[in-house]
Parts: structure tokens; sequence; C-alpha cells
């Protein structure tokens, strides 16, 4: 499977290795870091997402940063935190790795695994992950498994088979690469990730979790999620009931939302979609991010396609206050001939369904009425809401009168 290429100006992989250096370093511009290259260790190299992305001309203002050194990575790190003033998180005590946080900037030293740096990039996941940046006076290339030739030729290959049973997380990593660089899978490749995806449930479920949440809130992620639904490497956490999403993501459909709404929509379908209730629980989402698949499954299940013109009052009224700050991903699964009546409607914040709220304060009931504080009243603000929602509160007088009502006869 190929995703469509991205425009990134992969212009300077073609030279010679030792202006390569020197190219990267620059696009990389140190002086900007929180640390001198100068204070580093001899021997230190800049490894991962950082040279990768440099190399595609692909880096963030502030990229993460992945430093190797020869050895004592928790200690210095210390100094730079001490030095700095910043936040020091050990990562890794066995395996000496730490974290410096500063001022929005990632540094993460790791004690070089093996006699060589080489040694160590060979126990990486994908070779394009498997370039280092040697710096120091005489900035230089390293690249023992081909990773280079991979951003050329805009593919994922795995380093070793043996590395996705060391850690299956890369499973679901190398699916994730695909998306965020429109890379193609290696055949062989794929073959690994075939045979080890019933190794994933041994990946921390935070790690899992961090994995998807990259992937589902990446617009031009369906390939991908196609995939994960082909190899089954979610089928532990997986939504039984899954619905064809492909039909959600035409032109057609996306040209009715901006990319703000978009940005709502597509990452709660996708978790919708890909997991259960149960699996969402398991891989430690939010609370807030299960309640949010969890009602958007609840009005899923009852869409009657009929734009819900078949519900109650009092459930269409439901639905919006449940949706109502998502709403663009129940919207983006509507008829096409509906989904521009309800965008519409939801753009327009004072539209009494779509934006449900009172025709009048708790405070103003309770002074103007002499009402006591309580579950009761709360009661009665939401009736309120639900009469204002279908055009029954034009003035306060009316209001007054059917709090009133209410009120005696509840």
């Amino acid at each position: 499977m190929h995703i469509s290429s991205t425009s990134a100006d992969v212009t300077i992989l073609n030279g010679d290795k030792n202006d390569l250096a020197k190219l990267l370093l620059r696009r990389l511009n140190p002086d900007k870091w929180p640390l001198r290259i100068d204070q580093l260790p001899l021997g230190t190299a800049l490894v991962g997402g950082a040279v990768r992305d440099g190399l595609l001309n692909r880096l963030q203002e502030k990229p993460d940063l992945d430093l190797v050194v020869p050895n004592n990575a928790i200690k210095i790190t210390q100094n730079f935190a001490k030095t700095l003033g910043s936040t020091l998180i050990v990562l890794d005590a066995e395996r000496d790795m730490a974290r410096l946080a500063f001022q929005g900037w990632t540094i993460d030293f790791a004690t070089q695994i093996g006699c060589t740096l080489e040694e160590d990039l060979c126990r990486r996941d994908f070779r394009l992950n498997a370039i280092a940046l040697l710096l120091g006076p005489n900035p230089k290339i390293v690249d023992p498994t081909g990773g280079i030739e991979d951003l050329n030729k805009k593919k994922l290959v795995a380093v070793h088979e043996k590395n996705f049973i060391e850690d299956p997380l890369r499973c679901l990593r190398g699916l994730r690469f695909m998306a965020e660089l429109n890379f193609s899978l290696d055949p062989q490749t794929r073959t690994f990730i075939n045979t080890y995806s019933n190794l994933l449930p041994n990946a921390a479920p935070e790690r899992i979790q961090s994995e998807l949440k990259r992937i589902v809130y990446l617009k031009e992620a369906d390939d991908v999620i196609d995939l994960l639904n082909e190899i089954g490497l979610l089928k532990l956490w997986s939504n039984e009931k899954l619905s064809p999403p492909k039909i959600l993501f035409t032109s057609k459909n996306q040209n009715v939302l901006n990319n703000k709404e978009l940005s709502l929509a597509l990452p709660l379908i996708r978790l919708t979609h890909l997991l259960s209730d149960s699996g969402l629980a398991s891989l430690r989402f939010s609370k807030r991010h299960c309640k949010r698949c969890q009602l958007l499954r609840k009005w899923q299940e009852r869409n009657d396609g009929l734009a819900f013109e078949t519900l109650k009052e009092e459930d269409r009224f439901q639905l919006h206050k449940d949706l109502e700050e998502y709403l663009p991903a129940l919207i983006l699964q509507l008829p096409f001939k509906d989904q521009e009546v309800w965008i519409n409607r939801w753009r327009d914040l004072e539209d009494p369904l779509f934006h449900p709220s009172p025709p009048v304060d708790g405070n103003t009931l309770q002074e103007i009425l002499h009402l006591p504080q309580g579950p009761k009243l709360g009661s009665l603000m939401h009736h309120l809401s639900h009469e204002r929602a279908f055009g029954r509160m034009c003035n306060l007088e009316k209001i007054l009168q059917e709090a009133r009502h209410w009120w005696q006869h509840n």
C-alpha cells in the first residue's frame, strides 16, 4: 500500500554525506537549542525523529532532540538541569535514560547501547529512524542500515525482525509513521507487523494509547486505519460493531466542515470506530475521551437515517445536550443533504436547540419566585432549556409563568 507523497523538500538527500551533515546541522539550527554542542561530551550523536525530519525539511520550531552519549546519560542530564533550572525526568534508570524539559523543548539523553554507535542504531525500529548526526567540530552522518535511501524512496523498512519482538509497539508505530510521512510500507516489514501484531498487548497501555492518539488526529489517516483493521492489530480492544468509516471521509462530505470542525469530528469518529468502550478503558484513555465515545456511539446507534426527525422531542433535546461541543462528529455521519443544515445551525451559537441553555439563570428564578436551591431547581432549569429549544419561551413573563406551573406540579 502506498499513500500519496508529501511536498516536503528532500533535495539535500542526494548530495555527499559530508555536505549533507553540514546542511542538516544548519537546518537544525543548534544556536537556538537550550544547550550548546560544545557542552556535550565527545562522541554525542543526535538520532531519531529530529534527524529524519531535518533531512525531510519538516522540522518543528522546537523539535524533540534525542541524544545518544557514550555513558552517564542520567548524570549528564542532571548537570544540564541544574545549569538551566529545568525539569529532569528519569525515563529508565536501568538503561540510563533521562529527559530534560525546558521552555517547550524536550531533550532526551540515553547512554549508547553496544560498543559502537552503529550497533546502537541497529537496535532501532525502522531504517529511517536509524540515522545519526555525530555532533562536534566536524559533523558526520552515520547511516549503517540505509535510512537515507529509504527517505529518498519514501519507504518504511524495518531494521531487524527481532526488534519487533523486543518492542511490539513498533508494529503500531510503523503504521503511524506511514500516516505522518505518507510513505509506502516495505512488504517484508508488513510481514513482520502481521506476524508480531499479537504481541502488541505486551506493550504498556499508555504507550499504545499515545500512538493511537497521534494516528487518529492525522487528517490523512484513513488508509492506515483501514490497514489497522485489516491486520487486526487492535483486535483485543476493538469495537465489534465496526461501522464502515470510509463513506464518511469522501471529499464531498469533508467539504461541508471546515478544518477546525474536522479536527473535532475525525479523531472522535475514528476512536469510536476502532475501540470498544472497554477497549478505551483498558488503554487508559481519559474519562473525558471514554465519555465522548460512549455518547457518540449511543447516538450513532439511534441514527434513523432521517436526521433524527423520528425521535421524540426530549430525545432530540438530549442528543444536543450530550453532543453539543463535538456535534460535528455526528454531523459527518448524516445524509449529505442534512449535513449543511445541521452544521450551519451548530455554527450559530444562539441556536437554542443546537446549543441548549436556560432562558433565564437560576439566581433570577430564585429571587423572583423565591425558590430554594437544590436538585429540583436544576430539573426546572433543564425543563426551561427544553422549552426554549423548541421555541416556547418567547419572553420573561412566559418563562416565569411556565416556571411557576412546573414548580407547582412537580
